[in-house]
């Protein structure tokens, strides 16, 4: 029988992750002879465990050397996929056992979506920022979207290859770059049809600070070779707008400037308070103000410093095409 779906894994760093996303593909509602599973890691080495998992799935497992990109990786094993279908997930997932079955069926039966993503679940016991995280994700469910993160994608090989794969010249935001040049090509779908758990995502708040200033390096490096949607807008200036409106803020105070505090406190309280109720509404009550504002309060600035940090970068990354 033909490989249907190929499934492609980037990955580096500890392994647990990583087995427990390979057994939720193993559990997938696929014959063995209709998958494969392609991880291509940056570790020197693999472990015995991962070894044994290719007793129990068809693994193919590949080195990839640690100073290419995300990207890079992903372009690497979708080169070497037989399937009809690629799966790019990142290696700390867990598919429902439906999910690559569903992702099939919604491009087999509607010829305009050429890329999907399941929604994002909770994990059991979850903290107020994996709700937060979760909920961000889903905040545009069931309806054509612009853009999809890349912890997991699904398309035909034809599509791929018609976009020219991931640009390999981004660390980060990689994800957005690229399923925007598919979304010209097709719908993009963000679907309830299945679901995951994203085993990594963010539950502690100075962490996830830190790892947005990296994340936020990529920022205007991403948007080099593309057009910009106006409803993205909002995530480059917003961010600025509140950070520098606390440090005005702060300058009037101590001037006793009354005039430059009443703006101050505009510039950066109304679009605070407009995130900040949008995010309560979208976690459906389960998280309170408190963590939302909190939310907003690290994130903000974060992306701030990670945009000035990325700002040499940008300047000497080639545009992607």
């Amino acid at each position: 029988m033909t490989v249907k779906v190929s499934f492609i894994i980037p990955h580096k760093g500890r392994e647990e992750m990583l087995i427990q996303t390979l057994q939720s593909v193993g559990m997938q509602t696929l014959s063995e002879d209709e998958y494969e599973v392609i991880v291509v890691s940056q570790n020197k080495t693999f472990s015995n465990a991962l070894y044994e998992l290719k007793k129990q799935i068809p693994l193919t497992l590949m080195l990839n050397d640690s100073k290419h990109t995300i990207s890079h990786s992903r372009n690497l094993g979708a080169s070497a996929a037989q399937g009809e279908y690629l799966a790019f997930l990142d290696a700390d997932v867990a598919l429902e056992p439906k999910w690559a079955q569903a992702m099939a069926e919604l491009l087999e039966e509607n010829e305009d979506i050429v890329l999907c993503s399941a929604m994002q679940k909770c994990s059991e016991s979850a903290p107020p920022l994996e709700k937060i995280r979760t909920a961000l994700s889903n905040a545009e469910l069931d309806q054509t979207v612009t853009f999809l993160p890349g912890r997991n994608l699904f398309l035909s090989k034809t599509t791929f290859h018609s976009v020219g794969g991931f640009p390999e010249h981004l660390q980060t935001c990689e994800d957005y770059y690229f399923t925007q040049k598919v979304a010209e090509t097709g719908r993009l779908l963000y679907t309830s049809a299945s679901n995951y758990v994203h085993l990594g995502e963010d539950k502690a708040f100075l962490p996830m600070f830190k790892k947005e200033i990296w994340r936020g390096q990529s920022n205007l490096a991403s948007i080099k070779g593309r057009s910009i949607p106006l409803r993205e807008l909002p995530s480059f200036f917003i961010p600025f707008a509140v950070t520098l409106g606390v440090a005005f803020l702060l300058v009037a105070l101590l001037y006793s400037n009354m005039s430059l505090v009443i703006m101050a406190s505009v510039l950066t309280i109304l679009p605070l308070a407009v995130y900040t109720g949008r995010l309560k509404k979208l976690t459906g009550g389960s998280v309170n103000m408190y963590y939302c504002l909190l939310f907003y309060c690290l994130y903000f600035p974060a992306r701030v410093l990670g945009t000035l940090l990325g700002i040499k970068g940008a300047l000497a990354t080639p545009t992607h095409r």
